[in-house]
């Protein structure tokens, strides 16, 4: 009788290939995305802040100040080791990168105290996003920290390391995008869920496909950790905009915002 093992001249199946950790253009794909996470954000908050400034709108609270300090910091200091991997000063990128855990942490407790800050203004004023925003503030969030701890957890496995990092900053660029992306899109999606979903993450979520499409063009395959980051963003990202459109959970945020 035939078996199983027989069938392969090693006596066993044969494994599937590994994901290949590098490949030339590994140090364009980077780049490059990083590239759009600046243009995003640029393009988002930079006509934003003219037009606030011109029009002699009150300052901003200091609380934002130190929020946009801060996670420009991050921006400046993840472009920063880009370019230390391109220029293989691998010994420089892992101390840089201690540092960036802890303005991780202290980006973590100041995103969600700026929302909550900002959010209690915004009640007062009609028109506004209303407090369930601050589901899709939040969800962002845990997005970044989820990410970014898994990236801290696999630091020695680099191809793995470097997917969920930038998909750690992806999921931040959210706001920047979703300010000049959004009302286009809602003149073609009318659905408010799906108006939301697209209009407010498409931006980053393009960046998000892309990286997945360069690994299936020089690998034919998909990175684990990319994967599971992806299905993890995905989730979020899905319950983010039903609780912010859902009646029922806005008790619990308005409770969160001392209303």
């Amino acid at each position: 009788m035939t078996t199983i093992a027989g069938l392969w001249p090693t006596g066993a199946p044969p494994r599937s290939p590994r994901f290949a950790p590098r490949h030339p253009a590994d140090a364009y794909i980077f780049a490059i995305l990083t590239f759009y996470v600046w243009l995003g954000i640029v393009m988002g908050f930079g006509g934003e802040i003219l037009a606030h400034y011109a029009q002699h709108k009150p300052a901003y609270p200091l609380i934002v100040h130190v929020h946009a300090i801060a996670f420009v910091g991050w921006l400046l200091l993840f472009t920063t080791q880009v370019a230390l991997v391109r220029s293989r000063r691998l010994a420089l990128h892992r101390r840089v990168g201690i540092g960036m855990i802890g303005l991780a942490i202290v980006m973590m407790v100041l995103g969600p105290v700026t929302a909550i800050i900002i959010d209690r203004a915004r009640m007062a004023v009609p028109g506004g996003d209303g407090p369930s925003f601050l589901y899709i503030q939040f969800a962002d969030m845990l997005a970044f920290g989820g990410l970014v701890a898994a990236g801290v957890r696999l630091r020695w496995r680099a191809a793995d390391h470097k997917r969920l990092m930038i998909l750690s900053l992806l999921a931040i660029s959210d706001a920047g995008f979703a300010r000049w992306l959004f009302a286009p899109i809602g003149h073609v999606i009318t659905d408010p869920f799906w108006l939301n979903l697209v209009g407010g993450y498409g931006g980053n979520d393009v960046g998000i496909v892309a990286l997945g499409l360069y690994d299936l063009v020089t690998r034919r395959r998909l990175n684990g950790a990319y994967v599971g980051g992806v299905a993890f963003l995905a989730a979020i990202q899905l319950i983010a905009v039903w609780a912010y459109l859902e009646p029922a959970a806005r008790p619990l945020v308005l409770r969160l915002l001392g209303a």
